[in-house]
């Protein structure tokens, strides 16, 4: 068992396109959540590192 499993889970990350709140958005998906990432600029860096879809 995972102990820091997010499987189910939903999260929100703001400047989610840069620095840490990329990183934080990467490591909530790699712990399975559902990330949505917002940001000033777009967040087609974060979504292909997480190997998501942008919508």
């Amino acid at each position: 068992m995972n102990a820091f499993s997010l499987n189910g889970r939903r999260a929100l990350v703001t400047s989610a396109n840069t620095g840490i709140g990329q990183a934080i958005a990467v490591a909530l998906a790699r712990a399975g959540a559902d990330v949505t990432c917002a940001g000033r600029r777009t967040c087609d860096d974060t979504v292909a590192l997480i190997g998501g879809t942008a919508r």
